[in-house]
């Protein structure tokens, strides 16, 4: 059960981020636009990460181990806080609130803060950097676009992407710290 307080906080800051949503979600209409960020959406939902994990110790071989079960048990850590938020804040999608704000692709559970997606980016991004700067490098551009693609897909507000950004950063550099590697 959520106070007053955090509902009219939240009812403030949907109704100021919307201006922020509506430019980009429209930037979907156009098709290319619309279908590079749906298969980013796609992939970030997980299928780019386990084969990215798969593929860390059959490409690397043995020093590529602990890394990727390290990244996995730490992306299992992010699961869990993120869908533990969600239950509690309850911060409806864009979509549902707004009705100028269209979803392109349909969502994978009801609620939108933080966003997973852009949580799981980070975190695999900053762990990459940690452990394979190169691969990163490579994954930059992908990690950006899932972020993007939440805003502009109309299932995210800016600010669950950037608390997501900042989860997944902090987590990682957590569970690096507790490792010590």
């Amino acid at each position: 059960m959520r106070s007053r307080g955090l509902e009219a906080g939240l009812a403030w800051l949907d109704a100021f981020e919307v201006h922020l949503c509506l430019p980009c979600n429209h930037m979907a209409r156009f098709r290319p636009v619309s279908s590079y960020f749906r298969l980013v959406s796609r992939l970030g939902d997980g299928p780019l990460w386990y084969a990215l994990l798969a593929a860390l110790p059959l490409v690397l071989g043995q020093a590529a181990l602990l890394p990727t079960v390290h990244m996995a048990a730490t992306a299992l850590a992010g699961v869990a806080i993120y869908k533990g938020i969600k239950r509690a804040m309850l911060r409806e999608r864009p979509f549902a609130s707004h009705v100028n704000v269209q979803a392109w692709v349909e969502p994978l559970d009801r609620y939108s803060f933080p966003s997973g997606h852009t949580l799981h980016a980070a975190l695999f991004l900053t762990m990459l950097a940690h452990y394979f700067p190169v691969i990163a490098l490579i994954i930059l551009p992908f990690g950006l676009s899932v972020a993007a693609s939440r805003v502009i897909l109309g299932l995210h507000y800016p600010s669950d992407v950037v608390i997501g950004a900042l989860m997944g950063w902090t987590l990682a550099c957590l569970s690096l710290a507790v490792l010590q590697v």
